[in-house]
């Protein structure tokens, strides 16, 4: 393991991770579907990532597979060590492959929980977000099954994804919100969110920090990963690869090596 975590540490659900995470989204199949074209490289790309280069925020979600990715994570790094921090996220569903859904019935997002805890074998999910705000279900009510379960102990902290200033002030009034991730990049790099999160002490998790690999693809990772460690300490940016080099190259992009 590096010595230096990758892109220097944050504290997020009450964990010092490194701020540059691992989303896996990019482990599943084509679509977002189903099991990856190579199932021990994805097991292999999670471990190095913990194991070999010392990230320890992990994030991914129900929907990616669905269920595949937190069935990856748990074969590939449970029992989990105690540094690492495993994020997930409920409220969409899947019809069919690249095919999103929100979907935040009471109901549902208590059933995706309590599967979610039973695929990566957890009594507690550490960090889970509300992954996409429903419109047509009350947000109040939305908001309040994530209360409920993690006053059962089942949920440690809870996030929001895809969100305005607006949403953040409204439900931050009622609970703690331990992270935000909405995306930002080079080519999405206006998020009032961003200042917002800044003002409020709320980590700001970054996803498809690389356009989904667009931003690398002619120069490399460094420069966009390094515009938004630099925009702010309170940003953590989780890039996504099935690729062990292009894994290598992106953790070099963190720790100045590249």
């Amino acid at each position: 393991m590096t010595s230096a975590l990758p892109g220097g540490t944050i504290t997020i659900a009450g964990k010092t991770v490194s701020r540059l995470g691992f989303g896996t989204m990019s482990l599943t199949g084509p679509g977002t579907w189903g099991e990856p074209s190579d199932r021990e490289t994805a097991l292999s790309i999670l471990r190095q990532a913990v194991n070999t280069y010392g990230i320890s925020h992990i994030d991914t979600a129900d929907a990616y597979g669905p269920h595949t990715a937190e069935q990856l994570i748990r074969d590939a790094l449970y029992p989990y060590a105690e540094h690492v921090l495993i994020a997930t996220k409920v409220g969409m569903v899947r019809p069919g492959p690249g095919q999103w859904m929100s979907l935040g019935s009471p109901y549902y997002l208590r059933a995706c929980a309590e599967a979610s805890l039973r695929r990566l074998r957890v009594e507690r999910l550490e960090l889970c977000y509300l992954h996409r705000i429903d419109p047509e279900v009350a947000l109040d009510d939305q908001i309040a099954v994530l209360q409920a379960l993690q006053d059962e102990g089942k949920i440690g902290h809870i996030g929001l994804s895809k969100v305005t200033p607006e949403v953040i002030h409204r439900v931050g009034k009622d609970l703690t919100i331990a992270a935000v991730q909405n995306v930002l990049n080079t080519t999405d790099r206006f998020d009032d969110a961003v200042e917002v999160c800044g003002e409020l002490g709320i980590p700001y998790v970054a996803y498809r920090p690389l356009d989904a690999g667009l931003l690398a693809r002619t120069n490399g990772p460094a420069a966009p990963l390094q515009w938004l460690l630099d925009h702010g300490s309170h940003i953590a940016p989780i890039p996504s690869t099935s690729q062990p080099s292009h894994l290598e190259e992106i953790v070099a992009a963190a720790t100045g090596g590249a």
